[in-house]
């Protein structure tokens, strides 16, 4: 029997965005696996200050990449980020707002739940 995700809320993981397509399985939602290394499941919403922030540090999510089918992202778009960047973000003072019924619980074995709050878009 296959578990339906969690967010860290403790609710049914919500999907966080279908335009563009977002998750590590491309799926809309912030799921993870065993093949997700980084993580993919903080769903946040993006700032230019963020994407500034992961581009000077090596991650470019604004530079379209066709040959990936992936467009490019700016700002107010929903994305699931890794969450070691997410904290990143968080730690240098430019994390985005994050959708909580959105974010997989996992996340909360990088970041605490009252940090996420405190940059919680949907309370």
């Amino acid at each position: 029997m296959v578990t339906e995700a969690t967010n860290v809320v403790g609710g049914k993981l919500e999907t966080c965005c279908t335009s563009p397509m977002t998750g590590y399985y491309r799926d809309g939602k912030c799921n993870t696996g065993g093949g997700d290394f980084g993580a993919h499941t903080v769903c946040a919403q993006l700032t230019e200050d963020f994407l500034q922030f992961t581009k000077s540090n090596g991650n470019d999510l604004s530079t379209p990449v066709p040959e990936f089918n992936f467009p490019g992202l700016k700002p107010g778009d929903c994305w699931c980020l890794c969450a070691s960047r997410w904290k990143e973000a968080m730690d240098a003072g430019v994390a985005p707002p994050v959708v909580l019924a959105a974010t997989h619980a996992l996340t909360l074995e990088y970041v605490s739940l009252d940090e996420l709050k405190q940059h919680a878009a949907d309370l």
